[in-house]
């Protein structure tokens, strides 16, 4: 079992790094802003002592008024786990940085958040649907899909 790396400890060194990124943080978790996580994630995986080179999961939570992304990190090098957050405030056409450059794990997890939620993953090398059919209409996971015809 990985041991959780404490999210208000670990903003406090990134807001060092990157000054206005983090948007909360608590004991569990730590929730930065969309524009910072490729760069924030990045550098979690290369800096020394993070070392977080192990992807485990990605999923996104539709909230009503913001899109939310949970990605679970983990340093196989020295047993430590992080759960890194952002959101997404656009429902039209919502978009957030892909990490499948930093994580080639991340390319199916993406595409499954892009078919069922919608959102769109920037940078993605083949972001297209994994699941249903190019022609479905809409995003099934999204608390306003209807499935009205």
């Amino acid at each position: 079992m990985t041991v959780a790396l404490p999210g208000k400890e670990l903003a406090g060194k990134l807001e060092a790094q990157f000054p206005t990124s983090i948007v909360e943080s608590s004991p569990a978790s730590l929730i930065v802003k969309s524009e910072f996580l490729l760069r924030i994630a990045r550098y979690l995986k290369a800096t020394p002592g993070f070392d977080f080179d192990y992807l485990s999961s990605i999923t996104a939570v539709d909230y009503g008024n913001y899109f939310e992304l949970v990605y679970h990190l983990v340093s196989l090098e020295h047993n430590h786990s992080l759960v890194l957050k952002t959101r997404c405030y656009e429902r039209d056409e919502p978009v957030v940085p892909s990490l499948f450059s930093l994580w080639q794990g991340a390319d199916y997890q993406e595409r499954e958040i892009y078919d069922l939620m919608g959102i769109r993953f920037d940078a993605h090398p083949n972001m297209k649907r994994i699941f249903l059919w190019d022609g479905f209409q809409g995003h099934p996971l999204r608390k306003d899909y209807s499935d009205d015809t």
